[in-house]
């Protein structure tokens, strides 16, 4: 159940979209919690919920589907009218699911509009977005820090361009249209600033991936596995106390067994290399902290839906 300290209102949340991976599974883990949910999908997405109600009586009670995109400032204030909280994650239209360097134009008008919606309906106390940790590592002094990265650092945009970092791009600036607009209206807004993550949908096309070998040789490359994401999510949006952006994730891969692993899980059918025993051995220091997120979660505790079974193990 949500803590006591959250008023009556905050039993009702919106989940945009709850079309993807991580959507989908703050719905079910939220109704587990006993919130009362908005799922909020793109028309291909509903059925994923249709299992819900039939195995639980209580759930057909409180979950409503509503069928809206992120591009329908209307349909946003629909489905988040007496809601006291969101979660919102971009999920790419069915017609450009590939990121390029349009994506960043899709992104920002889609953060904008909810942050706007958000902005008129009185009852909405909190928005937890969903970035990810390409808005944060694309540095030009990254190879020279003499400290790790974390959530007060940004990634460089015309390095990003400059090599065609379209994924950092776009959640770059999105994130920056969010905070710029939630300042300026007055939403309390938390970011979760995600790593890589692992999924029976994770394939070398991942968009989070242009770019890997160099974030494995920065010591920045790093995965979150679906319940800790979600718990996060939860954490950070129940606790009072948390601000700002979160850094999230719970592996780095920083040596060479992880490569070839992660290698091995995104093209099986590629030949193994040959590695060296030195090759093996050598660890690369890690450059980028998850201490406040981990310093939030650690009296959280989780209800237990378990998404491992639909997960590629990091």
């Amino acid at each position: 159940m949500a803590p006591a300290s959250f008023h009556q209102s905050s039993n009702t949340v919106c989940v945009m979209d709850a079309s993807g991976q991580l959507g989908s599974s703050l719905v079910k883990r939220l109704l587990q919690r006993g919130y009362t949910v908005h799922a909020v999908v793109q028309h291909h997405g509903e059925t994923q919920f249709n299992g819900i109600s039939s195995d639980d009586d209580d759930n057909s009670n409180k979950l409503r589907i509503f069928h809206s995109d992120p591009f329908d400032y209307h349909s946003i204030i629909d489905a988040i009218r007496g809601c006291s909280g969101l979660f919102y994650t971009f999920e790419p239209p069915q017609d450009q699911l590939n990121y390029d360097e349009y994506m960043g134009d899709v992104e920002v008008r889609a953060a904008h509009n909810v942050l706007e919606a958000c902005a008129q309906t009185e009852t909405i106390d909190k928005v937890v977005f969903t970035s990810s940790a390409t808005a944060i590592v694309w540095r030009d002094d990254r190879k020279s820090l003499n400290f790790d990265l974390e959530e007060r650092h940004w990634s460089d945009i015309n390095l990003c361009r400059k090599f065609k970092l379209w994924h950092a791009i776009s959640k770059t600036l999105a994130e920056k249209t969010a905070w710029a607009l939630a300042m300026d209206r007055g939403v309390n807004m938390v970011s979760v600033n995600s790593g890589l993550l692992m999924g029976p949908d994770l394939s070398i096309q991942n968009p989070y991936l242009k770019g890997a070998a160099e974030m494995y040789e920065d010591g920045v490359f790093v995965t979150v596995d679906l319940n800790f994401l979600v718990d996060a999510h939860i954490c950070i949006y129940e606790d009072v106390s948390s601000y700002g952006r979160y850094l999230c994730f719970n592996r780095i891969i920083n040596c060479h067994d992880d490569a070839i692993k992660l290698a091995r899980q995104l093209t099986p059918s590629a030949p193994t290399l040959p590695h060296s025993h030195d090759q093996g051995l050598r660890i690369i220091q890690q450059k980028i902290s998850n201490k406040k997120l981990n310093k939030l979660m650690v009296d959280f505790e989780p209800s237990r839906v378990d998404f491992s079974q639909n997960e590629i193990q990091s």
